[in-house]
């Protein structure tokens, strides 16, 4: 086995040493308590992304007063990547945490508050959807950051894997238990998500172990650039999220032609239908914790997309929406959650701590204004179009770029490089901080962590690995 068949562990997966490690994730308690409070934190957004919306429809009595909840409720959230990556940077991403989801839960509870005794408004519910979208987007950074600080470097692509099946998981049973709660009584979701964002932040209060922040630059503009300055210099990440962005696109263009063409079909079949890439997100997930992604990951990706794009032509083709739509979301969600742990794994060991949260801040801000642009542009071709035509011409655009891609050696290189692995071989080691010690007798280096390790220079990280090699050998007698 050659070692770019190997696990990003370093080990092939059929050793018992991944076995050990999993037996080693079940044993993290802090691990534990951060997914458990992660899914159960994403299921109470996702339940209030479709409530809020509901509640503003019923108190305006007007689809446009939804559609401004809905808007209150994104907006945020595109807006704050950047700035919240900063700040999480700079302080404890567990009180970034702890914070976020204080907030969300006194924001629900005022809600729930003024609908049983007071009368609510539409201007409560939008900045309460607002104040919600905000705070999602700090814990969503805050999550990604502590992360690595949990993980034993070994363990780490299975621990984003937990994390991203988590993720979907929680978006998958959120959106129709917020409508069918909704469909009881308008309190229903809120004081779920009461309830649900305290039960969270105790999670997250439990989870003990500080990630180390570095103090702000003397220039607060160029640290606020410092994810894409960071992002500049790693060409896999570049290009992922050029890629991730424009399949992003693609996809959620598909859903808004797949929804503006759904006439006649009940919400249930449409629900169905668009649940399937939740579906595929969570088995994505497990297909990511048990086998290392391949090294071709960026080029796969935009493969599986291609076959989902002619998957939905073909079933505008054939008069059968329903099977063959569910089947496009279905890859696509299989193929993104494999794809986005490969990526989450790169950021991790690729990434100076210190400006993690930054660069997934501006991945996040890319992906996210894909999915905005999304609606307008699917409602466009279904307009010009028809749903064939919207659904082919998507598949065109798609298939083009493969070909172009295939064709041409250089952009290959340039958009779908290859995944940058073993990444556990990439893993910049720990050097000493104290003077060195005279040549075949050095010390091995004590443990540090890696923000400390990021501070040196790479020759003084290689003359660590040579000495850590050295140490290996017997020392003469007179040393």
């Amino acid at each position: 086995m050659t070692p770019e068949e190997t696990t990003g562990e370093g080990s092939p997966e059929g050793s018992g040493g991944g076995w050990r490690r999993i037996r080693r994730l079940r044993r993290n308690v802090e691990l534990n308590l951060l997914w458990t409070g992660s899914a159960v934190s994403t299921f109470g957004t996702r339940t209030l992304s479709v409530a809020y919306p509901l509640l503003a429809l019923a108190e305006g009595n007007s689809p446009i007063a939804a559609g401004w909840a809905g808007f209150a409720f994104t907006v945020p959230i595109l807006i704050l990547y950047i700035p919240g990556g900063l700040l999480v940077d700079r302080i404890s991403p567990r009180r970034v945490m702890l914070v976020a989801e204080f907030v969300r839960g006194l924001t629900v509870g005022t809600v729930l508050l003024t609908m049983i005794f007071g009368h609510l408004s539409l201007i409560h519910i939008m900045i309460a959807a607002a104040v919600e979208g905000a705070m999602w987007a700090l814990y969503t950074l805050a999550e990604s950051s502590l992360l690595p600080s949990l993980a034993h470097p070994g363990t780490m692509r299975r621990v984003l894997a937990k994390s991203e099946g988590a993720t979907h998981v929680g978006s998958l049973l959120g959106r129709p238990v917020g409508g069918y709660l909704f469909g009881l009584g308008s309190a229903f979701p809120f004081a779920l998500n009461t309830a649900l964002f305290v039960v969270s932040w105790g999670l997250f209060l439990s989870v003990r172990r500080p990630s180390e922040r570095t103090p702000a630059g003397p220039s607060q503009l160029r640290d606020l650039s410092g994810g894409f300055r960071e992002l500049m210099r790693q060409p896999f990440l570049r290009s992922s999220i050029l890629l991730i962005t424009i399949t992003n696109l693609m996809i959620n263009t598909l859903m808004m032609v797949f929804v503006a063409g759904s006439h006649g079909l009940s919400s249930l079949s449409i629900g169905v239908v668009l649940a399937a890439g939740g579906v595929g997100g969570a088995v994505g997930a497990g297909l990511a914790f048990f086998r290392s992604p391949p090294r071709s990951v960026l080029l796969v990706h935009m493969c599986i997309w291609g076959v989902a794009l002619f998957l939905a032509a073909l079933g505008t083709w054939v008069g059968a929406w329903l099977p063959f739509f569910a089947a496009a979301f279905f890859i696509t969600g299989m193929g993104g959650a494999w794809s986005n742990v490969a990526i989450r794994e790169v950021e991790v060991n690729r990434i100076d701590p210190r400006t993690l949260a930054r660069v997934v801040g501006v991945s996040r801000l890319s992906a996210h204004a894909a999915i905005c642009l999304a609606a307008p542009l699917g409602g466009l071709l279904v307009t010009w179009y028809g749903v064939t035509g919207g659904a082919s011409a998507l598949f065109v655009v798609m298939m083009s770029a493969i070909v172009l891609i295939s064709c041409s050696p250089k952009a290959r290189e340039a958009l779908v490089p290859r995944l940058p692995g073993p990444l556990s071989q990439n893993r910049r080691v720990p050097v000493p901080t104290h003077a060195p010690v005279p040549a075949l007798c050095v010390e091995p280096p004590p443990e540090v962590s890696r923000t400390q390790e990021f501070q040196h220079e790479p020759s003084v990280r290689e003359s660590s690995r040579e000495s850590s090699l050295s140490s290996s050998r017997p020392c003469p007698a007179n040393v």
